[in-house]
């Protein structure tokens, strides 16, 4: 690939127990020789895949740290390189001399993924293999990161490769029709093609279908607490968070700015923000909340509009729900625990057009439950679940997946359209050539650096 050893510091900078300086390349073993010393001898004597205990030692001989080191021999490692793995005290000092004891010996700090990029290049990883680590380490929840762990292990490599071979066995048949036109194949050839080019169009507009659950689990959805002063959004905020994170008070306009958390909703990452409540205010903190929430409006996926049912709609209430009229949106009626609640519930029903309508209570926690439910149902609007066949989680993978259905079509509308086969050819290659660039097998190196340009330095 390279030919050179590179060095990054593979642990997030801060105080803690370890840092892990990460060598890779021919002269891993070499660099390591030289700055680290053992009672026992040489490195390489010690053994590979071994943690081995001594000192990082800089070229005047002053010890850098107490570290343990593991020297792992290619090509079994995660480059297939040599690796060479230095464990020091995990603090930022320490760590950055290190590395730049490293460096002096020889070795170029790594670009951003470069280990990862060296470990696709290398034949370790494929290209979605290779973006799954990145999804792991950003995972927001469990489910999220079962999807990033079931794409390393090549769940999604493996019905991509499936659906190359399909698509591969599609232009042998051209090929042998191109070959041997005295043998009249192409009417058969045609009808072969439309009838698997249509079952390969349902497989990856399954897929694609799927992408925006994907999307979902990998990223999160927006999520926007809205209504009137002293409806309960901050309650509700905690209660589903079950914390106090949000102030309080009986008194109108408590909340004077946005409140971001991430909350866990059955596997999907909910980015909820409590706002400002909305009304007209001389205050001008107050209003510079409102302003806020206004402009958060526009960019939510899903709101959650709070109506005090102790009191009922307000003239405020009016105004919130057509501003809302073409978004997603849960009606919830807070304070069901009132004995005597003013909201005329026929109304509410008629004001959401159809949107889910909710009792809860803040206060008391109940009702929070059914509104999960509500918020998955919605989110995911009957897609596949986290659990269902394979989910396309990145975007990149999505519009690869559309660009090759869209030349399918093209095929068989071609075929249709009386074409010679070796003309419709043309776009089951460009087919084939679209789902390779999931997976690395088409691909150009700008691609390649735009896609690891992502990742953090030390992986």
């Amino acid at each position: 690939m390279y030919g050179d050893t590179i060095a990054a510091i593979s642990t997030p900078l801060g105080e803690g127990g370890i840092g892990i300086v990460r060598i890779s390349g021919n002269s891993a073993l070499k660099i390591a020789e030289k700055i680290f010393k053992t009672k026992k001898g040489a490195l390489l004597q010690a053994g590979n895949r071994k943690l081995i205990y001594g000192h990082i030692y800089d070229r005047s001989g002053k010890i850098v740290d107490e570290v343990l080191l593991a020297y792992m021999k290619a090509p079994h490692t995660y480059t297939r390189e040599d690796v060479v793995e230095i464990n020091c005290h995990g603090g930022i000092v320490s760590l950055r001399k290190t590395l730049e004891t490293v460096l002096a010996e020889g070795a170029r700090a790594a670009e951003p993924g470069e280990f990862s990029k060296r470990a696709f290049l290398n034949g370790r990883l494929d290209l979605a293999q290779a973006e799954s680590v990145i999804d792991i380490i950003r995972s927001k929840t469990e489910a999220g990161l079962n999807l990033a762990v079931t794409q390393l292990g090549g769940k999604l490599s493996g019905k991509i490769f499936k659906l190359q071979e399909s698509l591969l066995g599609l232009l042998a048949q051209v090929e042998a029709n191109i070959d041997f036109p005295e043998e009249d194949l192409e009417e058969a050839t045609g009808r072969e093609i439309v009838r698997n080019s249509e079952a390969l169009l349902e497989q990856i507009s399954r897929m694609i279908k799927g992408a925006e659950a994907g999307k979902i689990y990998r990223e999160g959805i927006n999520t926007i607490i809205i209504g009137s002063p002293n409806v309960g959004k901050s309650s509700l905020l905690n209660a589903m968070l079950q914390e106090n994170r949000a102030i309080v008070t009986e008194i109108p306009g408590t909340t004077r700015d946005i409140i971001e958390e991430v909350i866990n909703i059955r596997g999907i990452p909910l980015k909820i923000i409590d706002t400002a409540g909305l009304r007209e205010t001389e205050d001008l903190v107050e209003k510079m909340g409102v302003t806020k929430t206004r402009e958060m409006m526009g960019r939510a996926g899903l709101v959650l509009l709070v109506i005090d049912a102790a009191r009922g709609l307000t003239g405020e209430d009016y105004a919130i729900i057509d501003l809302i009229k073409k978004k997603k949106a849960i009606f919830i009626l807070n304070k069901a625990d009132v004995k005597e609640p003013q909201v005329d519930i026929n109304e509410i029903k008629a004001l959401s057009a159809g949107r889910p309508v909710l009792w809860i209570s803040a206060l008391e926690g109940t009702g929070l439950e059914k509104l999960e439910e509500k918020i998955v149902e919605i989110v995911l609007e009957g897609q596949l679940s986290a659990v269902d066949d394979v989910l396309v989680t990145n975007i990149r993978h999505k519009r690869a997946l559309e660009c090759s259905a869209e030349h399918l079509k093209d095929a068989v509308k071609g075929i249709k359209d009386n074409l010679p086969v070796d003309v419709v050819s043309i776009d089951l290659r460009a087919a084939w050539e679209s789902l390779g660039e999931i997976t690395g097998s088409a691909v150009t190196e700008d691609l390649l650096d735009r896609i690891f340009a992502d990742f953090c330095i030390g992986k």
